[in-house]
Formats: C-alpha cells, sequence, structure tokens
C-alpha cells in the first residue's frame, strides 16, 4: 500500500487508497451488511486506514455499520472522515444546517453511530444558499479545540467559499468529484457544481498543502469497464437518477470507455485500475474515495496501488478524453 503525506494533515500517513461508504448504506443493488462488515474488515488487513462516511448515506445506517466493523480495531491507526450539514425527520425530508445547535447534535449521533469518541476529519458535506459561514466555522473549530474532531475539511464547496472558509478556521481537506471522464464536471446527478475540480481546486491545494478527496473515482462504477448500453441498474439503484449514466449524455461516456479499456488491455491491467492509478500519481490527491461492497472488489482497489502508469500510456488516455471532449 503507498501512504501520502499533506502538510495541512500534520504530515499523517493515509493510505492513498481509501474506503467509500456511500453504497454500504444500502443506496445500491446487491447490498448486504454482513458482506459490508467483511468488506470493510478486508480493507483494514490490506493496510487501508482512511475511511469516508457521512451520517446522510443511508440516515445512519452506513455510519452504523461502519462503526460496528471497526469497533474491534486500534482507534489510533485509523482515520475517519464523516460529514455533516444534511439532516432529515422522521419524514426522511432532507433540510440543511451548520447552526451551533445543530452540529453539535449530528456530531454527537455520529460518534454514537461509528462507536467512537472523536472524529478525524469533519467535513461540511453541501453549501447551499444563505448557511452562515460564521458560525459554522466558529463551531466546528470550537469541536477541535475540544477533541471531539481533528481536522476541518470542505465538501463540494465553490473556490470562493472555500477561500472565505479558510478565513475564519483551519480547513485540511477539500472533497469533490474527479475522475477521468468528470476533471471539472459542471454537474452531480442532477446538482450543480460551483467548482471545477481540475482548473481550481487542485491548484489550490497544492498552494496551501492540503489534501484533495476525489469521490466516484470509477464514475459510480462506468470505469470498471463493465456497464451495457442499458439495463445496469434498476430504479431501487442511486445511479438511476444520474443523467450521466442514463440516456443520451451516457453514449459518449460508454464509448470512451470502450476505448479506455483498450489502452488497460494494452498495458495487461483492469480499468478500473487504471483510473484509481491516474488519481494516485497526482500529488494533491489524497486518498481515492473508492467504494467496495465485496472483499474481492477491495483487493482490486488495492492491487492499483502496486504499480504505476507510464508517462506515454497517460499521454494515449489524455487523447481519448479530449477526442470524446471530456470534462
Amino acid at each position: 500500500m503507498i501512504y501520502k503525506q499533506f502538510k495541512a494533515l500534520n504530515n499523517e500517513k493515509l493510505s492513498s487508497v481509501g474506503f467509500g461508504c456511500w453504497a454500504i448504506g444500502g443506496t445500491w443493488n446487491n447490498t448486504e451488511d454482513q458482506k459490508s462488515i467483511e468488506t470493510i474488515k478486508k480493507a483494514v488487513e490490506l493496510g487501508i486506514n482512511f475511511f469516508d462516511v457521512a451520517p446522510i448515506y443511508g440516515m445512519g445506517h452506513s455510519e452504523k455499520i461502519l462503526g460496528e466493523a471497526l469497533k474491534d480495531y486500534d482507534r489510533s491507526s485509523l482515520f475517519i472522515a464523516t460529514k455533516c450539514g444534511l439532516i432529515w425527520d422522521e419524514n426522511k425530508v432532507v433540510t440543511k444546517s451548520i447552526s451551533r445547535e445543530s452540529l453539535y447534535k449530528e456530531l454527537n449521533a455520529s460518534l454514537e453511530r461509528l462507536q467512537t469518541s472523536y472524529i478525524d476529519l469533519y467535513q461540511i458535506h453541501w453549501p447551499f444558499e444563505g448557511m452562515k459561514l460564521e458560525e459554522g466555522m466558529a463551531t466546528l473549530m470550537e469541536m477541535k479545540e475540544k477533541g471531539l474532531i481533528r481536522y476541518i475539511g470542505l465538501s463540494n464547496f465553490s473556490l470562493k467559499d472555500t477561500k472565505k472558509c479558510m478565513e475564519l478556521a483551519e480547513i485540511s481537506t477539500l472533497q469533490g468529484l474527479y475522475n477521468m471522464l468528470e476533471p471539472n464536471s459542471e454537474i452531480y446527478h442532477h446538482k450543480q457544481l460551483e467548482y471545477r475540480t481540475a482548473n481550481e481546486l487542485l491548484p489550490l491545494c497544492k498552494e496551501e498543502g492540503m489534501a484533495f478527496l476525489p469521490y466516484s473515482p470509477l464514475m459510480q462504477g462506468l470505469l470498471t469497464g463493465e456497464f451495457k448500453l442499458e439495463n445496469n441498474f434498476d430504479s431501487s439503484d442511486d445511479r438511476s437518477k444520474n443523467p450521466k449514466l442514463n440516456g443520451e449524455r451516457f453514449l459518449n461516456y460508454f464509448n470512451c470507455v470502450e476505448e479506455l479499456k483498450e489502452i488497460a488491455q494494452e498495458i495487461g491491467k483492469p480499468l478500473s485500475q487504471v483510473a484509481i492509478n491516474w488519481l494516485i500519481a497526482q500529488k494533491e490527491v489524497g486518498p481515492v474515495i473508492c467504494g467496495a461492497q465485496t472483499p474481492q472488489q477491495i483487493e482490486e482497489n488495492v492491487r492499483s496501488t502496486t504499480w504505476e502508469l507510464e508517462e506515454k500510456t497517460i499521454k494515449k488516455i489524455e487523447m481519448v478524453l479530449n477526442k470524446k471532449n471530456i470534462c
């Protein structure tokens, strides 16, 4: 396993491949709790020490599964990142808040579900209109001073709001959508993104010594190279709501993947490993948030750290992406 270090994270050693917990919340097809626990334990066994989760994933379920899986391990050897700012009621209606009262309520609930006394990285999940950044940042700094959280991060924030937060608190990480097919995407599912990862956030991370945490490194499974032209998942799978994976927009991405598969075959590696390796090679990129539903999938993800892409292969990949007008 390759480990990375970042100035804004006190040069702690973090596995270059992390474990993303969205799918284990039960929002993807074929997810089983016991299998998820086995997969998380396999991740620890293989050297993964970074786990990214959020309360909203399965409305608490993902945090519970992660907490159950990790409860018997040495807590100091693990780095748990969760999020805040999205809350739900008994009717599962989701609202957004970063008020002091709401943040403490969220944190206490996460600590209980995760079976831990502190969170390593606490991230505001999504920005929203009218958010009171001064109150939110002050609260997070207070939590940090109390030892309830160790680092503060932002997820899906614009460059402008990120810089404002940096004036109010110590920001250690940025998280956002980033993969070979979506380097500067303007949309995630139906949500407009107010940032451009490659053009805006990666340069900032490089300048400030922060880690950029890329989610959806395989574009929700498309970069495994195993998708068909249609009928890849049913309506109960959250990916069925992603316009890039369905309908007319999907065709260009699918055709691009078919060409990328040829490059992967030339070097004798699975496309999924090529996609993850492409991210790991970038110094500003922190733990790549890779989801997995089986021990076999996590083993495949970890194999991405055992070799490096050659420059000539990277150039071939860039030619395909440019030709397909990927952005």
